[in-house]
């Protein structure tokens, strides 16, 4: 069985940390990042199945992370949580 992969994505280092060692723990496999590109990029390389999606990151903010995610992958792209 696939062991399900959850991207974590906060401009708190410290929530990205707790968050993804919670998981972890859980049996997720997980990556942490901490800009709105970084999201863009690990979607592209990790495919995660689920991305936590904190919306209030600066420069590019979790909805604009949605948006484009939205545009380039359709329905095909993972499932999104807002934190």
């Amino acid at each position: 069985m696939k062991q399900p992969r959850i991207l974590v994505a906060d401009d708190d280092a410290d929530a990205v940390l707790v968050l993804s060692a919670l998981l972890r723990d859980e049996g997720y496999q997980v990556r942490g990042v901490h800009h709105g590109a970084e999201v863009l990029d690990a979607v592209f390389n990790f495919a995660p199945d689920v991305v936590l999606l904190d919306i209030g990151m600066p420069k590019m903010s979790g909805y604009d992370v949605a948006r484009t995610l939205r545009e380039r992958y359709g329905s095909a792209r993972p499932v999104l949580i807002a934190v």
